[in-house]
């Protein structure tokens, strides 16, 4: 499975209006919801205002009256008192029930909500977010409870933080209860005990305390679910013990009052299934899994201790006028497969032209698989498609990618310029770039399959987001203003195996990336073959 990136595919998608959905998938979304709840503060001042003097005017005849009741010489023997009670039973009081001014504050707050409400995230970000949280979770063997606790601290103790923000966040016991279910939902039970763990132990510290962000889920929610959870995971008595719990704050409750019956007779006649430590599952059967979370962590091997002579920097023309005034630095990481890194790209002038160009027209990213196009977990991103027509850095930006590479890329011989902005944990599980079946959309193009890639770091990221080839064992972290390229083939035409590589998950920042996928077709004088067939 590979992204889709034909020509057909870039002009059609740029004219395409977005839609309002995968918040999750692109911070730059995420930005733009945080933009909306300002707008939403901004609405509930008002009516908080209204109703504080509202609830003012009522407090003031509450007093008023009270006063009166309380006051013994305030006899209805006084007609002036007398009429004042008849006055304010016949007309302030009505007044009072029956006021509409607190529904019309209400419908305010409510016409603003709504106005905004095709714009907010719905169900479906808050699953994907949650799943973003587990995915750093995985990939950075983090800790439930330092992430609960506003900190991205490994498991292992003996390793430093990954990334300490400036200001501390917590989880909520709500928070964490549904990042649980979200996994509970989905039968991943290797999650939810954690989390739901976790939820458990924070209701437990506030139970009793009505706290208005924790009014949706509660400590009996998420003993239910966590019982259930270690029951599946085969931990009988454990599910057991939780129940009894949850039956100590809901007695009335038959169906947990039937599993502690059923759990009782298990461990009586079967006693606990419990073996081996309950797997992380691999949903979408990443084969390499470990290699390239210990390359998103940095465990990986990064370069090899003794580098040979012809690794290094320098400055490179590559033969073409263009850079004779302002040569390329060019930085050689990799011989095989063969990945440079040309420093000072793109200037941030450029990089902030190209993602201001990018940023309306974003869409959630997809992959190829088979003739089809498809949004899966293993690809979390927005992306959009720019012509070299676009602005004037867009085409400068072309040429001087055809500098250095000495490729052809004018149409049809490589595709429009793709800019990706990646979402919460936004991530590119391992892949190739170039196609390996005929039946990809990319030889709908007929030039051929990618025989090259030019990536382009367009932000800084604060943590994560490293570029990992898998099988060469080495990682390529973030560089701004940076331009990645690397062969997809061998001479002979051959898909190089060693370019298998992945997108880190974002840990904390905001990453952008520009992608040009130059094809073999016009190539062939640029980069000709090899009397090795097997080159």
């Amino acid at each position: 499975m590979r992204a889709v990136g034909v020509l057909g595919l870039g002009a059609l998608l740029a004219w395409l209006p977005p839609a309002h959905t995968d918040t999750f998938s692109a911070l730059r979304s995420v930005r733009q919801a945080r933009g909306n709840e300002g707008r939403l503060l901004r609405r509930l001042r008002a009516y908080l205002r209204e109703e504080s003097a509202r609830l003012r005017r009522l407090s003031r005849f509450y007093e008023k009256v009270r006063a009166l009741h309380q006051d013994p010489s305030a006899s209805v023997d006084n007609p002036l008192l007398a009429f004042s009670l008849i006055k304010r039973l016949s007309s302030d009081w009505p007044s009072v029930v029956y006021s509409s001014e607190a529904t019309e504050n209400s419908r305010a707050l409510h016409v603003g909500f709504q106005e905004l409400q095709r714009e907010l995230p719905g169900a479906e970000d808050l699953d994907g977010a949650a799943r973003a949280l587990m995915r750093l979770q995985d990939v950075y063997a983090l800790s439930v409870k330092g992430m609960a606790n506003g900190l991205f601290q490994p498991t292992s103790t003996d390793r430093p933080p990954l990334y300490s923000p400036g200001r501390r966040v917590s989880l909520s016991a709500d928070d964490c209860f549904h990042v649980g279910k979200v996994a509970y939902d989905t039968g991943d039970f290797y999650h939810s005990i954690a989390w739901l763990e976790e939820a458990v132990s924070r209701f437990r510290l506030s139970y009793g305390s009505w706290n208005p962000e924790e009014e949706r889920g509660s400590l009996e929610d998420a003993l239910d679910y966590l019982a259930f959870s270690y029951f599946m995971a085969g931990n009988i008595s454990h599910a057991l013990t939780l129940s009894r719990e949850f039956l100590h704050y809901d007695p009335s409750n038959q169906r947990v009052t039937r599993n502690v019956a059923k759990y009782e007779k298990l461990l009586a006649t079967h006693g606990d299934r419990v073996g081996r430590p309950l797997q992380r599952p691999n949903v979408t059967q990443l084969q390499n899994r470990d290699a390239y979370e210990e390359l998103c962590q940095g465990l990986g091997a990064q370069m090899a201790p003794e580098q040979p002579s012809h690794l290094g920097c320098s400055y490179e023309t590559n033969g073409s006028p263009y850079l004779l005034l302002q040569p390329a630095k060019k930085e050689t990481l990799r011989l095989q497969p063969y990945v440079v890194l040309y420093h000072d790209f793109v200037s941030d002038a450029e990089a902030e032209t190209i993602k201001g160009l990018a940023g309306p027209w974003l869409q959630r990213s997809v992959v190829a698989s088979g003739e089809k196009q498809q949004k899966v977990e293993y690809r979390i991103s927005k992306s959009a498609w720019l012509k070299d027509t676009a602005d004037p850095v867009v085409r400068a930006l072309e040429l001087r990618m055809a500098a250095i590479t000495g490729l052809d890329l004018r149409p049809p011989y490589a595709e429009y310029l793709q800019v990706v902005n990646y979402g919460l944990g936004g991530h590119y599980e391992p892949h190739f770039d170039h196609a390996t079946s005929r039946k990809s959309p990319l030889y709908r193009m007929k030039s051929g399959n990618r025989i090259a890639t030019v990536m382009i770091y367009l932000s800084a990221v604060e943590a994560g987001g490293s570029t990992a080839f898998i099988y060469a064992n080495f990682s390529v972290p973030v560089v701004k203003n940076a331009a990645l390229f690397w062969w997809n083939l061998r001479r002979n035409g051959d898909g190089d195996g060693d370019t298998l590589h992945a997108g880190c998950p974002v840990l904390a920042g905001d990453k952008w990336v520009a992608n040009k996928w130059i094809h073999e077709y016009g190539q062939e004088f640029r980069r000709p073959c090899s009397r090795d067939p097997r080159d």
